[in-house]
């Protein structure tokens, strides 16, 4: 059983993702710029601009996202963290760049040929948007931005950055920018070491360059917009782990011997396994919907991403713990399956919304 939405094209797309991302496989020390240029090789950024940018289909396909997020979390988060990052900060450009931004951005995200991040976190500003800093200022040569930037995916390894920025007071005062990675003024002042891998850093500002996108004071409105499309493939992400996690522990207790016989042939272990593939199977399904009903032309789907973000990042948790559970002592050993999926899978609860936020989310929803 394996419970889904996908259509015979979304299941083409995963059996060539599937096979395609193999060579993904964690095996020693990949630098975050090898890293970067191996996904680019792999030849599926197409699928986070339109065909009228050299994408693949007509518009951005939310579904298709999510198979291919699955695939690569199920071989290597990083590369998966690295992939997602790639359509979040180029999906403001989609959304609100000018015709020249478009062709001249869009065009190479599809080729691969530049990487963005999604500068939106402060010090001082994660859940709470609304206490940003970071300003922008306007001048005679076009935009000046001054601020910090902390927990930024692709950091260092970015070519461009969509950062966030005041130009105003409120909710309404903030605006977003291209900021390229060579503009004077910008620099990565730090790379983070987190409890799982992958390129993210600290940024700073010191009247660095900014290319404004859309129109002044319409950041706000182009986070949550791209946040509402790409929200739903983090429960994806979360699905591929957990996957990963329960073939490791199948595997694993049918080989594994205790008191003389499998440790698959444990009740114990037995329900430990079940209890996984039902959560599993109910997190796709959840994560599937989110992304069908988008696809199929409802403006917002807070609700329904919240949902399925909530409940597939909190259920993968629960997952990996019990696979690494069925492992014992060789569950913890550095380097097993596991142990690196019980590092990565934990980020994916804060990022892109925090659980706690998803559950306002879902009841201010249900309230009305």
């Amino acid at each position: 059983m394996s419970a889904s939405f996908l259509s015979p094209s979304h299941l083409e797309l995963r059996a060539r993702a599937r096979a395609a991302f193999v060579p993904l496989e964690p095996q020693g020390h990949v630098s975050d710029a090898q890293l970067r240029d191996e996904v680019a090789r792999l030849g599926f950024y197409p699928y986070l601009v339109p065909s009228q940018f050299g994408g693949v289909l007509p518009k951005v396909d939310v579904l298709s996202l999510c198979v291919l997020r699955e695939e690569l979390a199920y071989r290597n988060a990083a590369a998966d963290s690295l992939y997602a990052v790639q359509g979040l900060g180029s999906h403001p450009v989609l959304l609100a760049g000018s015709d020249d931004q478009k062709k001249l951005h869009l065009n190479r995200v599809a080729r691969g040929e530049c990487l963005f991040a999604f500068a939106l976190t402060e010090p001082e500003a994660g859940s709470d948007v609304a206490n940003l800093s970071t300003r922008a200022e306007k001048t005679s040569g076009g935009w000046k931005l001054t601020g910090q930037k902390k927990f930024i995916s692709n950091a260092g390894v970015a070519s461009h950055y969509t950062v966030f920025a005041r130009t105003g007071a409120g909710p309404k005062g903030i605006s977003a920018f291209i900021v390229a990675a060579e503009a004077k003024g910008f620099r990565v002042s730090r790379q983070m070491e987190l409890l799982g891998e992958h390129p993210i850093g600290e940024l700073v500002l010191d009247g660095a360059e900014g290319e404004l996108l859309g129109e002044e004071g319409q950041g706000m409105k182009l986070a949550l917009g791209t946040l509402d499309i790409f929200r739903s493939t983090v429960g994806a992400a979360s699905v591929g782990m957990a996957r990963r996690a329960l073939d490791e522990a199948l595997s694993y207790s049918k080989s594994r011997k205790q008191f003389g016989a499998p440790l698959s042939e444990l009740s114990a272990v037995q329900a430990l396994l079940a209890d996984s593939a039902v959560e599993l199977e109910a997190s796709r399904l959840l994560v599937h919907q989110a992304a069908l009903t988008k696809d199929q032309g409802q403006a917002r789907v807070t609700y329904e991403a919240a949902v399925a973000k909530l409940f597939s990042t909190e259920a993968a948790q629960r997952i990996i713990d019990r696979c690494l559970q069925i492992h014992g002592g060789n569950g913890v050993v550095k380097g097993a399956a596991v142990e690196r999926l019980y590092r990565d899978v934990r980020a994916l609860r804060i990022y892109e919304g925090a659980s706690e936020v998803q559950r306002l989310v879902i009841a201010r929803h249900l309230l009305g």
